[in-house]
């Protein structure tokens, strides 16, 4: 059973302001909520099918991305937006996303991808009881589920006409559900694509997994946190703590650490070769009253404003991806100008199977199992396709692997921006492509130290860090000292 939530509340705060929202957008306001099938669906080819032509797997008809008309002008909302990363957005540009209820309240739009997991239901319940504003809120599941044996995620316990008030029911307007049979899964990253095409117009815009349980006012928290940061290009990340002991029944929090993204490392070898953050140290926060800005960006917790999924989705060419999808969602959003912040307090929790005592997430299937059912030496094509895809894009890959070995199509659509380089962000945080290695400690610099040197040159219009004007780069502390000392404020 799901456990306890408390009554939801819903009564509207003055609206507060960023600098970018108090210049008046040049179109209509979006209304909220849309569905995803406002917009025709379309077509495309499972992208197992992009590199392995003769696998019989059908076309999947999935959600149109968000591109609504007042952009079509502009050549649609990409090229509107600083043109696929071409150049910075601009503070009005960055306005026009983001719709908000009338009296003013910001929406978000919660992206989650499930593949057959017990707890999705749990969390869509915890997402909205556990809201201060539940009626600004959609959610956007993407169900991989085995149709003859599993209960989809969209299913309340009792049919709606017999309780209308369970969640599922009370705000299935706010609720979109793509369900896909699991034997076409192709891991977190092609789900998670899925889940970017749901999005529709919200100001604020989350990722999470399907088993996450939100603490009481989660909304008004990380909305706040955001905006304290005074950086509409902000994206507040980091890798869930466990749930054992982060807060009471009620959905107080009570965990007084939070994890910061600064692990990092190459792993792997040959064409599979990628930079994977590790586990994450956590700790007091060395920063109060704002997020303290990190290097890397996590997939199993994003808040960022609307425009983020859509300057950045995952991209639909990635089949049999599961390590390398952070590193490079953070580098594309990197060059389109974003920056990475973890919060100063929690806003939800994760369900870690290693420290679930009722061993019910042991049990829990993982889309390898699609693996058994195709031949070995199939998966590890299409396994090395994406990974030379995803480090040709980002400038990562093995010297071996030539500019026609690996999938181009689509590379406007998600490749990488021109606001600042890859080579930029490798130079910067120690990390040597000649040699596919890290400077070691990079978590002594990351935290106070750097967020307060960085911080400095925050533009002055909102719209990111300006690393034209950051010129330190991170060595190993046990070799060369701390070289940042002498740029502290």
């Amino acid at each position: 059973p799901s456990p306890s939530f408390p009554p939801q509340k819903d009564i509207f705060p003055p609206a507060t302001h960023t600098v970018v929202d108090t210049i008046e957008s040049e179109f209509p306001p979006e209304t909220f909520p849309q569905s995803i099938h406002s917009v025709p669906l379309e077509s495309i080819r499972h992208p197992a099918v992009e590199i392995i032509p003769s696998l019989t797997i059908p076309n999947l008809t999935v959600p149109s991305f968000y591109d609504p008309p007042q952009f079509q002008p502009y050549g649609g909302i990409r090229s509107y937006l600083g043109n696929y990363g071409q150049e910075l957005m601009t503070p009005l540009q960055a306005r026009s996303i983001g719709s908000k209820l009338e009296n003013g309240l910001e929406t978000i739009f919660v992206a989650i991808a499930s593949y057959r997991d017990f707890q999705c239901r749990q969390t869509i319940e915890s997402i909205f009881t556990r809201a201060t504003y539940p009626s600004r809120i959609r959610v956007g599941v993407v169900d991989q589920y085995d149709y003859q044996v599993d209960t989809p995620c969209s299913q309340p316990q009792v049919p709606c006409e017999q309780d209308p008030k369970q969640i599922l029911c009370k705000y299935k307007s706010q609720i979109d559900y793509y369900q896909m049979e699991a034997q076409y899964a192709m891991g977190p990253v092609f789900a998670r694509h899925l889940g970017n095409r749901m999005y529709r117009g919200e100001y604020f815009t989350i990722q999470c997994d399907a088993h996450v349980d939100f603490v009481l006012d989660w909304d008004t928290s990380i909305i706040q946190q955001w905006k304290s940061a005074r950086n509409e290009m902000a994206v507040i990340t980091a890798y869930l703590s466990d749930i054992h002991d982060s807060m009471d029944a009620e959905g107080h929090l009570i965990r007084k650490t939070r994890p910061i993204m600064c692990q990092s490392d190459f792993e792997d070898t040959g064409v599979t070769m990628h930079l994977r953050h590790g586990q994450q140290p956590e700790g007091p926060a060395g920063i109060h009253g704002e997020p303290t800005l990190e290097p890397f960006w996590a997939a199993g917790f994003s808040f960022a404003r609307g425009h983020f999924v859509v300057n950045v989705p995952y991209d639909q060419h990635l089949p049999w991806v599961f390590q390398g999808e952070e590193i490079s969602i953070g580098l594309r959003g990197f060059t389109y100008g974003y920056d990475y912040y973890t919060p100063e307090t929690s806003s939800c929790f994760h369900y870690y199977a290693k420290a679930d005592k009722t061993g019910k997430r042991h049990t829990v299937k993982l889309f390898w199992e699609n693996a058994k059912k195709l031949n070995r030496t199939i998966v590890k094509k299409v396994e090395q396709g994406g990974m030379m895809r995803l480090n040709g894009i980002i400038h990562m890959g093995q010297p071996s692997v030539t500019e026609d070995s690996w999938n181009h199509m689509d590379e406007k659509k998600y490749g990488i921006g021109n606001v600042r380089t890859p080579e930029k962000f490798f130079e910067t945080f120690g990390i040597h492509m000649e040699n596919f290695k890290v400077e070691s400690h990079l978590c002594r610099f990351v935290g106070r130290n750097m967020h307060r040197i960085w911080k400095q040159y925050l533009r002055k219009d909102g719209m990111g860090i300006d690393y034209d004007r950051i010129t330190y780069r991170f060595k190993d502390p046990d070799v060369h000292g701390n070289t940042w000392q002498k740029l502290l404020p």
